[in-house]
């Protein structure tokens, strides 16, 4: 990690995140968890990130992330929802540097994509990312000495943009814009590419076409 971001990723306990992503014979937990980590990983491979600030609960999550170089946990003691957790993790990083809320449901994320978005974003105090169905956020930013706050939830990039965030101008292909909430999300993520651990619990089965190819 050699840019000057600090990224905050919250995680939610398992007990309570991604309620929805009901994919059928795949524990709902544990893709959850691989769906985070590949988050993360790209989070932490992005040239424009000096530091990802993980905010969670979860000791599986700080486990699983052990192969991850570069990475700060900040402990959720109380969970009190999204933002504030979210809000933990950006006082742990200081006004100092600019900061970075990315959600922790990007299976496909690039990293070329994020460093693209972060570049954007040091452009203008306060900067948002919708996500692929326009209504969501999945990153949110903020200047060095910029106060930092945030409005997760529905319609958060209306919400985010009232606060004076400026929608950043990603492309509708940018895997920033992929977030997972369904297992059709995930379909549409795999389009793109999943993360490994996604991947690995995920991915399509290999079966014979036929006619001699191999398609998935």
């Amino acid at each position: 990690m050699t840019g000057g971001w600090a990224v905050v990723v919250p995680v939610k306990s398992p007990a309570v995140g991604k309620s929805r992503l009901d994919v059928p014979g795949i524990d709902r937990a544990t893709l959850a968890r691989a769906i985070a980590l590949d988050t993360i990983e790209a989070a932490a491979a992005c040239a424009e990130v000096a530091q990802v600030f993980v905010v969670t609960d979860d000791p599986a999550v700080i486990v699983g992330a052990h192969d991850i170089p570069g990475l700060r946990f900040v402990p959720e003691e109380e969970p009190r929802g999204l933002n504030a957790a979210i809000a933990l993790g950006a006082d742990a990083a200081g006004e100092r540097m600019p900061r970075a809320a990315l959600l922790g449901d990007l299976p496909s994320l690039r990293p070329d994509d994020l460093a693209d978005a972060l570049a954007r974003a040091g452009r203008v105090d306060r900067g948002v990312v919708a996500d692929a169905e326009g209504s969501g956020s999945t990153l949110v930013t903020a200047r060095e000495g910029v106060p930092w706050r945030t409005e997760f939830g529905p319609d958060s990039h209306a919400r985010h943009i009232a606060l004076g965030c400026v929608g950043l101008d990603v492309s509708d292909g940018s895997t920033l814009r992929r977030d997972v909430d369904t297992a059709e999300q995930l379909g549409e993520a795999a389009a793109h590419g999943l993360g490994r651990r996604t991947a690995a619990l995920a991915a399509p089965p290999v079966t014979d076409a036929g006619d001699g190819q191999i398609s998935r």
